[in-house]
């Protein structure tokens, strides 16, 4: 059997197998990815993209039950649901088609398939074999179902972009980032919305004080938040599906239950013992800081192996393996500390270094602590109005910060430019030496004047004039 051979392979056509590829061709080399779905992954199809779609369809849903308070006549009516994803869809084949379009003109292979090694460097693709110098595996993940009785009555993330119609009355099992954005979205969009948590509070992960604001705000909004529910079964009734928990308690009345408890990694299928790679239990692959796997010559990028599980990580390191593959640049790595991230939640979350708890543990009683909530000027003719919160973590006697946590309106777009402020080393007192852009909730971070964790800051805008008031 002929095998045609290449300079780099990348196995899955998502972020990490789009950009090492990218880019070696950019550089020179003969190379082809390996993809049996649309090009774009998961960010682009059934994640990210797609998502801040729908997200975007929340906040105009929003903006209309808000614009009376402001003296703007609106009313809404019922969510055009087929509008909405058809137009989303119609985006989406567009950035297929772009990268379809790009990988053409780099002049790189497209093979259409599942990938799966036959031997050292050697790949099988519909009984076709492909070999290279350097094969880079970014096959992604998928959403994980629970192996529970009924399971099969719910649908994951993938198959929330696949409804037609809008769910009356759903329950969302998990308090991830996953699990929190989608149900902000369809709760704007007029759905009955029940989040279902595992842990004792939604977000574990991140910072208590956004956890704290959320699970407010989505209680605010009309969510049920159920915490510490262990869901042991679904199962269905002419009345709906029912959600039970392993202590006996039952949540009734859903037409869609959708898991959003985690993603696993896309690896069973790739025959890696013909290869030598090692795989763990749970189908991640090991790697080391330049995405080497245990076999030289074959690396591992994004999801799969464990790390941040985010788009632009993971574009980061298939450009960095690329570089130092073939441009000479033996030391590019992709430097895992501080990466700013962003739940599209109700309100957004934008985090960046380590939580208050952990700095804790890091520097003990070597910290300072400055956090403030306060409404916005968006919500401040709302009796009801949306909360803001923001919280830096603070170092040693120059007060280097080391974490920064935002939870309200913008949130997501403030962040970018203060991240960079915390990766190039930024004391307190260089975001006091900044000047504010009044008035803006971003100033906050550059105003912020108590340092106690007991005390909170209050902020108030009245005639252009900033009021401060600690509690």
């Amino acid at each position: 059997m002929n095998t045609k051979h290449y300079d780099l392979i990348a196995i899955g056509g998502g972020s990490g197998g789009l950009a090492v590829a990218e880019k070696a061709a950019q550089l020179g080399r003969k190379v082809a990815i390996i993809e049996s779905h649309r090009l774009g992954g998961t960010c682009v199809n059934n994640g990210c993209v797609p998502k801040k779609v729908m997200w975007y369809a929340a906040n105009l849903a929003h903006a209309v039950d808000d614009a009376g308070d402001f003296g703007i006549t609106a009313k809404r009516g019922m969510t055009d649901w087929s509008r909405l994803v058809s137009g989303r869809e119609s985006y989406i084949r567009n950035i297929n088609d772009y990268w379809n379009g790009h990988v053409e003109d780099n002049n790189i292979d497209r093979i259409f398939g599942h990938a799966r090694f036959v031997g050292d460097k050697t790949i099988e693709v519909d009984g076709r074999h492909y070999s290279a110098d350097h094969i880079a595996i970014a096959t992604g993940g998928k959403p994980i179902v629970p192996p529970v009785p009924g399971a099969e009555l719910g649908i994951t993330s993938d198959g929330f972009f696949e409804l037609d119609e809008m769910p009356e009355k759903v329950a969302i099992v998990g308090g991830g980032y996953i699990g929190v954005e989608l149900s902000g979205v369809l709760r704007a969009l007029g759905s009955e919305v029940t989040i279902i948590a595992l842990e004792d509070r939604i977000m574990e992960l991140f910072d208590p004080m956004i956890s704290e604001v959320l699970s407010s705000e989505m209680t605010r909004q009309g969510i049920r938040v159920q915490t510490g529910f262990q869901v042991t079964e679904l199962s269905k009734t002419d009345e709906g599906i029912i959600v039970s928990s392993g202590d006996e308690r039952k949540i009734a009345g859903f037409d869609h239950v959708l898991w959003a408890v985690g993603r696993s990694p896309n690896t069973a299928t790739l025959n890696l013992e013909a290869c030598g790679v090692e795989m763990l239990g749970n189908g991640m692959i090991p790697v080391d800081d330049y995405q080497n796997t245990n076999v030289s010559g074959i690396y591992a990028l994004g999801d799969i192996t464990g790390k941040v599980a985010l788009t632009p990580v993971a574009i980061a390191a298939g450009r960095k393996l690329a570089e130092r593959l073939f441009d000479g640049k033996h030391d590019h790595k992709v430097d895992y500390d501080n990466i700013p991230s962003v739940v599209f939640s109700h309100p957004p979350i934008g985090t960046v270094g380590i939580t208050e708890d952990q700095a804790r543990e890091r520097y003990g009683d070597g910290i300072t602590v400055y956090q403030s909530d306060f409404t916005s000027m968006r919500h401040a003719l709302k009796a009801d109005g949306q909360a803001t919160a923001m919280k830096l973590v603070c170092a040693g006697a120059d007060e280097k910060i080391v974490g920064i946590h935002i939870i309200g309106d913008n949130s997501d777009e403030m962040l970018q430019g203060f991240a960079v402020a915390l990766n190039m080393g930024a004391t307190k007192a260089d975001f006091d030496s900044t000047m504010a852009i009044h008035p803006t909730s971003a100033e906050e971070l550059v105003t912020m004047k108590v340092a106690n964790d007991t005390q909170l800051q209050h902020h108030a805008i009245d005639d252009g004039l900033e009021w401060l008031e600690a509690s």
